[in-house]
């Protein structure tokens, strides 16, 4: 009888150095591990999408499509290449027109994608259907994506109730659990049904306990006619045993790293893996030699990359060389045997008795405990330290699940992790201030409110609807509102266009702040290039000494928290109504539009479009 396969999706090149290093992993360390890759054998290679083109342009100046088109050079078709998309969203935070999807997908495709992983912050099937097709349609592959997620917990007290309060007080009724085992299965079936040849439980926060990972994978496996594929992530301390369960429970793919890029916030070791299937008779369809090649390179790849580090390195291992002490070996062996049991605190036990001992992070228990993503937590943490209310965490995290629930119980995923997360914050502020929960809702979290994003998995109260957004009535996002981003021509660049192509066109579109600013950058060489000879010498410029600024006397808008100007809607001798927008402004990582409050004539603005401002800055002073 021929021994079980498991298929291997590597995600170091993508999803490994988003979670551990920022993804600030540079396309010349990459050119290093492609002679490598080229014969390790991975059925998939998830090089692309997620923050990769956001960053490679924002962070390094690179040009994602290049990434791409280099990656798949290399490969020369051995491995598929797969990149992640946020459905109709794809990257960025609004519902693009089909037009927009098909020439994305089509151009993505043409540059060596095989793959596209294709998932829905909530869900929503509508919002994947369309990608679905057209991947299919262009020669791709459609992978769908169901998001794993739980229902949340009660909203905490601030402080705990007294023991006679809690002896004799009434328990608060437990809402209706919404995210069953039934509920992920059916979002799986209508992928299917709309065309998916893959379907992954993609468990992007590392929720996903053992035994849930045994009830789902085997329920998906009974139903689904095309393989399946399991994707966590260890901070929680679930990865590496829930892996095996899936394993067990006849998963066909598998989400790992190579050693140097798993664990902690990642995805688990390709190495840890392979021992247990090894144990199982299972083999593992990756050349583990090759991989030996990359994981030797990897290391030196990750120490270009701590100014982004934040662990301590694992003992170096190559399981095809090294051989385990016998109680080490013995972990192994314990926990198959108790995955086999049912006995999840025994599996847990062996599984992260074997990380410690190779020095993988130990399990994240606050992360555990919230039930948020390992990212929304730690952006939390970042935006109140630049705020200067890191106090205001505990606070904070207690409100996610009454966020949560207002905005319709919405799984916690880009973008809603980081709407949720964001609003949380402000609402925490908000109580700080004495002020009303939701009194500075962002534009994003107004938009899911409204319906903007689409079906959530509970209707949202339209008293709350009306509330935020003036109407109770649900609406969903008018893509026939959507317009193309400008493409300007650049006068001082000899009047050539911003975009000089197709693809440049379609990153403006996508993700048209940074595609803004990486693109200037560009045409800004090649016009010095090409006028190198001719360019006199630079003046030195001698700055004029600024007036010395006259003192503020007349009312004023402030910061409501620091930030980034977004826009300026208004200038000195304005005369605005209640109501009027006067800017916007970012805000942990979410825009916000400031209006008027009341009738008034604009004085002074004292900031700008791209400025950063600190809470309680004066931006505006009426007379």
């Amino acid at each position: 009888m021929e021994s079980r396969k498991l298929k291997i999706r590597d995600l170091t090149l993508r999803d490994g150095q988003q979670s551990l290093f920022a993804t600030r992993l540079s396309q010349s360390e990459i050119d290093k591990l492609l002679p490598y890759y080229e014969n390790a054998g991975f059925y998939i290679m998830e090089v692309w999408g997620g923050a990769v083109p956001d960053s490679v342009m924002r962070y390094l100046d690179e040009s994602p499509w290049d990434r791409l088109r280099i990656i798949s050079k290399a490969m020369k078709g051995k491995s598929l290449l797969s990149a992640l998309s946020r459905g109709r969203n794809l990257f960025g935070y609004v519902p693009y027109p089909d037009t927009v999807l098909e020439g994305f997908y089509k151009e993505a495709i043409a540059n060596g994608l095989n793959v596209m992983r294709i998932f829905d912050a909530l869900n929503d099937i509508d919002n994947v259907k369309e990608s679905i097709r057209l991947i299919n349609q262009l020669g791709g592959i459609a992978d769908g994506a169901v998001c794993y997620t739980v229902d949340p917990k009660n909203e905490e007290p601030a402080e705990k109730p007294g023991f006679f309060a809690r002896l004799f007080g009434k328990k608060a009724a437990e809402p209706e659990k919404i995210f069953t085992d039934e509920y992920f299965v059916n979002k799986a079936l209508e992928m299917e049904r709309l065309g998916a040849k893959i379907i992954t439980l993609k468990d992007m926060a590392g929720l996903v306990n053992p035994l849930r990972a045994a009830a789902i994978i085997s329920k998906l496996k009974a139903v689904l006619k095309v393989p399946v594929d399991f994707h966590t992530h260890c901070t929680p301390g679930y990865g590496l045993a829930s892996c095996l369960m899936a394993i067990l429970n006849g998963v066909d793919i598998l989400d790992t790293n190579i050693w140097w890029f798993s664990g902690g916030s990642a995805a688990p070791a390709l190495e840890l893996i392979y021992i247990f299937c090894k144990k199982l008779g299972i083999e593992v369809e990756a050349n583990m030699e090759a991989v030996g090649e990359i994981r030797e390179r990897l290391l030196a790849a990750r120490e270009s990359l701590k100014a982004f580090d934040l662990g301590k390195l694992q003992k170096p291992f190559d399981p095809l060389k090294d051989t385990l002490p016998a109680d080490v070996d013995a972990l192994f062996d314990k926990a198959i045997a108790a995955a086999k049991a049912l006995d999840e605190a025994a599996l847990l036990d062996a599984c992260h008795a074997i990380e410690a001992y190779f020095g993988f992070p130990k399990p994240n228990e606050i992360v555990k405990n919230a039930e948020v993503p390992g990212g929304m937590y730690s952006n939390m943490v970042a935006q109140l330290k630049a705020l200067g209310a890191s106090d205001l965490l505990d606070d904070a995290m207690r409100l996610i699940p009454m966020v949560r629930r207002d905005a319709g119980l919405v799984p916690l995923v880009t973008p809603t992790s980081q709407i949720v997360g964001s609003q949380a914050v402000s609402v925490a502020l908000d109580r700080k201030k004495g002020q009303p929960d939701y009194s500075n809702p962002s534009n994003q979290f107004i938009s899911l409110v409204k319906g903007e994003y689409g079906h959530t998995p509970v209707p949202v109260d339209p008293a709350f609807r009306e509330k935020l957004t003036g109407s109770p009535v649900e609406k969903p996002y008018d893509v026939a509102s959507y317009k193309k981003p400008a493409n300007p021509k650049l006068d001082e660049f000899g009047g050539v266009p911003l975009a000089s192509n197709n693809e440049e066109e379609l990153l403006l579109e996508l993700l048209p702040t940074v595609a803004n600013t990486f693109l200037r950058k560009r045409r800004q060489e090649e016009y010095e290039a090409k006028h190198a000879a001719e360019a006199p010498a630079a003046a030195e410029v001698k700055e004029e000494p600024k007036a010395p600024q006259e003192p503020i006397t007349g009312p004023t808008l402030r910061a409501p928290m620091g930030g980034r100007i977004i826009s300026v809607d208004v200038k000195p001798g304005d005369k605005v109504s209640k109501g009027k927008l006067l800017l916007v402004y970012e805000a942990m990582k979410m825009e916000n539009d400031v209006e008027a409050e009341g009738d008034a004539t604009v004085k002074r603005v004292f900031v700008q479009p791209g400025e950063v401002v600190y809470t309680d800055a004066v931006l505006i002073e009426f007379e």
